[in-house]
């Protein structure tokens, strides 16, 4: 357990607004995608060194990094970004079902649904970090679990599966499995492999 508190909803929007602000560049992920890529971190197999993961929140190049007003800001938001990280592992270890993902709601033909493409994609960022350490459950029977997450999430889908996500109906059922996909995820990586 940590001793990090959680991000109050005032620190929950100002790194919102870090991240849609001048200070970051057209590549840096919004706080959808943000909350999917930390939660593949937080639930994947293996620890993933701060340095490693914080670059690509801004972009997949070096030149992609925010323009820091100074040092005491760029300190800021490493520890925002570590207290989110923190909030989400302290979630899946005391009250996995309780975890809620970070999905878009959008209007359509007056109801409100679900669209969790940002959030999938964050989350294939993530495991595109250490592709080799999420094999195992790629090639496992339990590999259905990532499916919804590949269907919404990648960057390219063959056309057998766009007829899968063409629809925001599909989309919105696509993004309640992803939900309920999410904490057996998490248990897979904590049974001995």
């Amino acid at each position: 357990m940590s001793d990090q508190p959680l991000l109050t909803d005032q620190e929950f929007d100002e790194l919102d607004r870090f991240l849609m602000s001048a200070h970051c560049g057209d590549e840096t992920m919004a706080m959808d995608a943000l909350n999917g890529y930390l939660t593949a971190i937080a639930i994947g197999p293996v620890d993933i060194p701060p340095e490693q993961w914080l670059a690509r929140i801004w972009g997949p190049t070096p030149q992609d990094a925010p323009k820091f007003r100074d040092a005491q800001q760029s300190a800021r938001i490493l520890e925002l970004l570590s207290r989110a990280l923190e909030e989400i592992r302290v979630t899946f270890e005391v009250a996995p079902k309780d975890f809620e993902p970070l999905f878009s709601v959008h209007k359509f033909k007056g109801k409100e649904l679900l669209d969790a493409e940002a959030w999938c994609w964050g989350f294939l960022e993530a495991i595109s970090l250490d592709k080799a350490a999420w094999q195992p459950l790629r090639e496992s029977s339990q590999a259905i679990l990532l499916r919804a997450i590949d269907l919404l999430g990648a960057e390219e889908i063959d056309d057998a599966q766009l007829v899968l996500v063409d629809d925001p109906v599909k989309c919105h059922k696509l993004a309640i499995e992803v939900e309920a996909s999410v904490p057996q995820i998490q248990r897979f990586w904590l049974k001995p492999l």
